[in-house]
């Protein structure tokens, strides 16, 4: 057999694989709507009720509808709209942003409905919702086909004319940010707006571009309803975007199905043998099956409070902005799985310090394999210039140790998070401040000697 016909005898069982895994995928689908209607009758009539089988056994989610439109404006801009507010609600408002509109000679341009920026990477959303009569269910196929292939186009466009010239966007926070398309790494999301899809709808894109990701509205809520953390829908996002293909309306199952593997998953290993004896490896999925902080709210709502005070700290100029932006991402990467223990630690650190007269630290550091090293501590005393230099102290400490760790070409982040009581106006009962390193120590020798003196576990100074 020659080259050309072995090649195409390769192609032709390629295609017989992907035409095999897409009926798959359709039994498996329909399979899971008819359990869905044993266990729930009427109710499973709805699409907001979902059986996935995992490995554990049938998993069952009832998904909340996508948020209402907006009353009074035009559908199309409500459903952008309800687009955004599901982002800067349930994630934060400093990571969406607006359409922005550049002139041209012939005209203006829009420049996406709406971007998703988190750290170094990036989404263009484009919204398509569907108005007036609805046709038969092949019709509704064609326009969504229509629909999800112009928002690509869309949104490849707009990439293309950020990576030529960088353009002025204002966030959720209501600050203008300007964003070159040549720092991040891009996506296509394409939300479509529909109350009645038909079943079996898939959005074929043609290839080329970027990456795209498909979504219903209520998938798009969904998502961040249930990660309530912009870093990790991004994160989500890009993995999917490897393997399209799904009908819309069924990202909710692919999801418990990938959360599914990943609870399976064996963790990765951390070697930091300069955390000491008390450091524990801790393993969590990075999709969570239950909705992230549905065990306890009040440990989400502390870590959302944290970084708002960080949001919303006077700041002036771009430089800092950016600044803040990648302090918020750096944040906001943490695990969804260890939020709520995360989150009752520093309620139990803030209870510690809270009614003492001395000087009383606690600390918890959390790191993975990557370059960011988190620290989230507590102390007794009121915010003030000892206590400045003395988290200082600590951070060029734990930040010199880390890097030990780190290859020399990686540009390793040290960030800590410092919360201190605030007893005498009453105004709120903490102050939160935040201070941050990157790349190689400088310390001395006698230097490190020093803060490890300083902040050993026998030191009055530090617990």
């Amino acid at each position: 057999m020659g080259r050309a016909s072995r090649r195409r005898a390769e192609q032709r069982v390629r295609r017989q694989g992907e035409e095999q895994h897409r009926e798959n995928e359709r039994v498996r689908a329909a399979a899971a709507r008819e359990a869905v209607a044993e266990l729930f009758g009427d109710v499973a009539q709805t699409p907001l009720t979902l059986v996935v089988d995992t490995p554990r056994g049938p998993f069952v989610r009832r998904i909340p509808h996508a948020l209402p439109l907006p009353e009074g404006v035009e559908p199309g801009i409500g459903a952008e709209e309800a687009t955004h507010q599901a982002a800067a609600t349930w994630g934060m408002p400093d990571f969406v942003y607006r359409a922005a509109v550049r002139r041209l000679p012939s005209g203006q341009r829009e420049l996406g409905d709406r971007l998703l920026i988190v750290g170094d990477r990036a989404a263009v959303v484009q919204v398509k919702s569907r108005q007036g009569t609805l046709r038969d269910n092949i019709g509704e196929r064609s326009w969504t086909r229509k629909q999800v292939n112009k928002a690509v186009r869309q949104a490849n466009g707009t990439v293309r004319s950020l990576r030529t010239m960088p353009a002025e966007f204002t966030n959720g926070r209501g600050r203008k940010i300007t964003v070159d398309g040549n720092r991040f790494t891009w996506l296509a999301v394409a939300v479509i707006d529909h109350q009645q899809l038909p079943t079996d709808t898939s959005a074929d894109v043609t290839p080329g571009g970027l990456p795209v990701v498909t979504l219903l509205r209520r998938d798009w809520d969904f998502l961040f309803n249930q990660l309530r953390s912009t870093y990790a829908v991004m994160q989500y996002l890009f993995r999917v975007s490897a393997k399209p293909g799904i009908p819309l309306g069924d990202e909710a199952v692919r999801y418990y199905e990938l959360a599914a593997a990943d609870l399976d998953a064996p963790p990765s290993p951390v070697a930091a043998p300069w955390l000491g004896p008390g450091a524990q490896q801790r393993s969590t999925p990075l999709l969570p099956q239950a909705p992230t902080a549905f065990e306890d709210n009040r440990a989400l709502v502390l870590l959302r409070i944290i970084s708002e005070d960080i949001a919303t700290s006077p700041m002036t100029g771009s430089a800092e902005e950016a600044a803040r932006l990648q302090v918020l991402a750096e944040i906001d990467s943490l695990p969804v799985g260890f939020r709520v223990e995360l989150g009752q630690v520093l309620q139990q650190m803030m209870d510690d310090v809270a009614d003492r007269t001395d000087r009383l630290w606690r600390f918890r550091r959390l790191l993975d394999s990557g370059p960011l090293q988190l620290i989230f501590g507590a102390c007794s005393q009121e915010h003030d210039e000892q206590v400045v230099v003395a988290a200082r102290s600590y951070l060029e400490l734990r930040h010199h140790e880390f890097g030990q760790g780190q290859s020399a070409h990686v540009d390793h982040v040290t960030l800590l998070i410092l919360l201190t009581p605030r007893r005498d106006d009453g105004e709120r009962p903490w102050d939160t401040s935040m201070f941050r390193l990157s790349g190689i120590s400088t310390l001395t020798p006698e230097e490190v000697a020093f803060r490890r003196g300083l902040w050993s576990p026998t030191s009055t100074a530090a617990h």
